[in-house]
C-alpha cells in the first residue's frame, strides 16, 4: 500500500514538473519569437522607407546641399573604425592576457581593473563625449578631428573588448597550458601559440560588438569629431560618420528621405561587418 502511495506521489510530481517545463518552454519560445519579430519589423520598416530613395547622387564623392551624399560619411566611418580598433584592440587584448595568464590568482589589482571595466561599460556615451571634448579637443588642442573621436570611442569600447577577451581566455582549458608546459614551452610561447588561437572566436565576438558600437555612435562624436560633411583629408581634420550624417539630416527636417536611405546603408554596413567577422571566426575555429 505504501509503495502504491509513493508511486502515485512520484507520478503527480513528475506530471507537475512536465507541465512546468512545457510552460517555461512556451514562455521562452514566445520571448524569442517576439524579439525576432521586433528585429524583422525594424529592419523591414527602414528598408521599405529607405530603399526607394537610394539614388546615384547619394554616392557622389563630394557632398552638397542638393545631393546630400553619404559617401564621404561612409569613408569617414571606415577610417574611424580602423583607428579605434588600432587603439583599443591591442590595449584590451593585452590587458586581458595579463589578468588571465600573468597576474596572480585573486590579485587585488585584477579585481580593481574588472570593477573599473564593468563601471565604464555602464557610463553613458554623452559623458565620454564631454570628456573627449574637454581633454582631446580642448586640453590637447586636437580640435574637432577623427583622431579625437577615435580616442574617445576607444575608451568606450576598451572595457568591452577587455572583458570579452578575458572570458574567452578563461574558457580555454587548463590542460592546453599544462600540455604546452609539459613539452618545454615557455609562458610567452604558450600564450601566443596555444591559448590565443583557441580564444580567437571569443575575441572576435568582442571586436564585432565594439565595431557595432563605433558605427552606431553619435553623441560622443558630435562633441569630438564634429559634423563636417566632406571626406577628412587627415586624422586631424573633422568629419562626420554615417550615424552622425543620418542624425544631422533628420534633425534638419529637410532631407528625411535621404536620412532613411542613409539608415539603409548603415544597416547594410553593419550586416556586412558581421558577416565578414563571422566568416573569420569560423575560419579561426578550423
Amino acid at each position: 500500500m505504501e509503495m502504491t502511495h509513493t508511486y502515485m506521489n512520484f507520478a503527480q510530481e513528475k506530471k507537475h514538473i512536465d507541465v512546468l517545463s512545457l510552460f517555461l518552454r512556451f514562455i521562452t519560445s514566445l520571448a524569442a519569437l517576439l524579439t525576432a519579430m521586433v528585429v524583422v519589423f525594424l529592419i523591414g520598416y527602414i528598408f521599405i522607407k529607405g530603399v526607394r530613395h537610394l539614388s546615384p547622387e547619394l554616392f557622389s564623392l563630394t557632398y552638397t546641399s542638393e545631393n546630400c551624399s553619404m559617401l564621404p560619411a561612409m569613408v569617414n566611418t571606415v577610417v574611424m573604425v580602423i583607428i579605434t580598433l588600432l587603439i583599443s584592440v591591442p590595449l584590451g587584448v593585452g590587458a586581458a592576457i595579463y589578468m588571465t595568464e600573468y597576474a596572480r590568482r585573486g590579485s587585488r589589482l585584477v579585481r580593481i581593473v574588472r570593477t573599473a571595466a564593468e563601471t565604464l561599460q555602464g557610463v553613458p556615451s554623452i559623458v565620454y563625449g564631454l570628456f573627449g571634448m574637454l581633454f582631446f579637443v580642448t586640453a590637447l588642442k586636437w580640435r574637432y578631428s577623427l583622431l579625437a573621436g577615435a580616442c574617445t570611442l576607444a575608451m568606450m569600447v576598451l572595457p568591452l573588448i577587455m572583458r570579452t577577451t578575458e572570458e574567452a581566455l578563461r574558457s580555454v582549458p587548463d590542460s592546453y597550458r599544462e600540455g604546452s608546459f609539459g613539452l618545454g614551452a615557455g609562458q610567452l610561447h604558450t600564450v601566443w601559440h596555444v591559448v590565443l588561437p583557441s580564444a580567437v572566436p571569443g575575441i572576435l565576438s568582442g571586436v564585432i560588438l565594439a565595431i557595432g558600437r563605433v558605427v552606431g555612435e553619435t553623441a560622443a562624436l558630435m562633441y569630438t569629431a564634429g559634423s563636417v560633411p566632406g571626406i577628412a583629408s587627415s586624422v586631424m581634420e573633422s568629419g562626420r560618420t554615417l550615424a552622425v550624417h543620418m542624425y544631422v539630416l533628420s534633425c534638419e527636417g529637410l532631407h528625411i528621405d535621404q536620412a532613411y536611405a542613409t539608415a539603409v546603408m548603415l544597416l547594410m554596413l553593419v550586416l556586412a561587418i558581421n558577416l565578414v567577422s563571422t566568416a573569420l571566426a569560423r575560419r579561426a575555429k578550423r
